[in-house]
């Protein structure tokens, strides 16, 4: 078999992993966030504001919320739940040596230092658990499309062929909701007064560079000969054009409907997709193509799965834009969070109970087709990764508010004002400004550049080793060099407050 065969049949015919599987191992990301910033808050207890070049900050950020993700996902997955019981250990027993060592609220109980924390007020202009998200998205992605072409890289994390949960397809979901997160319309940014000539130029012009970031990957994918997974997207077509479609689609809908109906939008696409594919032969026709043998005769025959799914990841984005504007509303004072984040678990709870009842009495999830019960479940999981690291957010605040001067990048800023004890005042004075040195920043600040080194990088490294074939070691090895190189890009253009957009 040639080795373009060979590591296409590697990445077809799987049938994903569990929802729990996933589920524990979307604790790792929020657990190394609060891991990295307890360090941060120790050294700060310790040895003062640091002073360290940007190296240091970049090696200690890829070490503390990198390093674990490679491993969790490729030679320690036989082993998850230890990974996070791990992380876990140290948040602990370090967040239990600064609050013995605190220097604010010494003479205060555990309970009366919560209190405080709750009236703490926020300085941020963003809500930086999103920011994150949708960073970890990224960074997620970028190791895995490379990692899935590694025998390390279990194949049940890998793109299901047809039914199933795969973390990969949980993946994909995630950047579409994530794009609708933050959204113009989330954001509330298109003024009435714009007419809808004018709003629709506006998105054709933002998804330009989606699009001819899709035909330079269909070009570059023939000319080399480059594996592919057919049944992904189609023969032509690829995620940058379902990115693109989905934006326009959108921008469409919201001229004739408010974003503020954008969950009754969502229900009714997601809701008459399924109704299609049951009462019609559309589902056939997306797996088996028009003849029933999977055809890949004519334009909708060859790109079939990607031009349909691009109706389920509609939906999917315009659940993105619905929670998206509640989460993004103002809130100024920490106890403002504690009825939306309760109200979010709820939705969780929710959202995964529809996500099993439909699984049993519909159809199981299929991110080929991109159905209902795919679609409930991204969200569904989307949603609980971000609680999750809303919970991170809120540990690090505590942390924060024990030590004077503390601050964490990439969470909550607090106003010291608001939680400091009178007689510090003159020290928080001379305590400097922040530094934005900053991973998660570094790639929130050029996320769609990154994810698309990632691919460069990916096509690279294909094409100059046998991953199949590759050892652990080796493997492992080639994954952290190609995150390294990923990362440090993004992180010098970080420093050098470049940001790479051209539109």
């Amino acid at each position: 078999m040639a080795t373009n065969q060979l590591k296409e049949a590697f990445i077809s015919n799987l049938n994903g992993t569990t929802i729990t599987e996933i589920s524990v191992g979307l604790t790792v990301a929020p657990l190394c966030i609060i891991c990295r910033g307890l360090v941060l808050v120790y050294y700060h207890q310790n040895c003062g504001e640091r002073r360290q070049s940007w190296i240091a900050h970049f090696l200690l950020d890829f070490l503390l919320l990198i390093f674990p993700q490679v491993l969790s996902c490729t030679v320690l997955s036989d082993f998850l739940p230890l990974v996070p019981s791990a992380i876990a250990t140290i948040c602990v027993t370090l967040l239990y040596i600064i609050y013995k060592g605190r220097n604010n609220y010494t003479n205060k109980s555990f309970l009366q230092i919560c209190k405080s924390l709750l009236n703490a007020q926020t300085e941020n202009e963003r809500v930086p658990s999103v920011t994150t998200f949708r960073v970890y998205v990224n960074v997620l992605t970028g190791i895995a499309i490379l990692a899935v072409d590694f025998a390390v890289f279990p194949r049940r994390y890998a793109k299901t062929e047809t039914y199933g949960t795969g973390v990969m397809d949980f993946g994909v979901g995630g950047f579409i909701f994530g794009n609708g997160l933050i959204s113009p319309e989330a954001r509330l940014r298109n003024p009435d007064s714009r007419s809808v000539s004018s709003r629709l130029l506006t998105q054709v012009l933002s998804v330009w560079p989606l699009i001819a970031l899709g035909l330079g990957r269909l070009v570059s994918v023939k000319s080399i000969d480059y594996h592919e997974h057919v049944s992904e997207y189609g023969v032509h077509w690829n995620f940058f054009f379902t990115l693109a479609v989905v934006k326009l689609l959108a921008a469409l809908l919201f001229t004739i409907s408010p974003p503020q109906k954008s969950w009754v939008l969502a229900a009714i696409i997601i809701s008459g997709y399924q109704l299609l594919l049951e009462v019609t032969n559309l589902k056939s026709f997306i797996l088996n193509g028009s003849d029933g043998k999977g055809t890949r005769v004519g334009f909708l025959n060859a790109n079939r799965e990607g031009l349909f799914s691009a109706i389920g990841y509609l939906a999917i984005y315009m659940a993105g834009v619905h929670f998206g504007l509640y989460i993004l509303k103002k809130r100024k004072v920490c106890k403002d969070w504690i009825k939306p984040f309760c109200n979010l678990v709820l939705a969780i709870l929710f959202l995964f109970a529809i996500f099993f009842l439909f699984r049993a009495y519909i159809a199981p999830a299929s991110r080929r087709v991109a159905n209902l019960t795919f679609c409930v479940w991204v969200v569904a999981q989307c949603l609980f990764w971000l609680c999750l690291i809303m919970l991170s957010d809120l540990v690090l605040m505590f942390a924060q508010i024990l030590v004077i001067g503390s601050k964490v990048p990439s969470t909550w800023k607090i106003d010291q004002s608001s939680y400091a004890s009178k007689k510090r005042d003159t020290a928080l004075k001379e305590v400097k400004k922040e530094t934005h040195l900053c991973l998660i920043s570094a790639v929130n600040r050029n996320q769609l550049l990154f994810f698309l080194q990632s691919n460069i990088m990916t096509g690279i490294v294909n094409m100059l080793i046998d991953t199949i074939h590759s050892s652990g070691v080796f493997s492992i090895t080639v994954l952290m060099v190609y995150m390294f190189c990923n990362c440090i890009i993004t992180y010098i253009l970080h420093v050098k407050d470049i940001t790479v957009k051209y539109w």
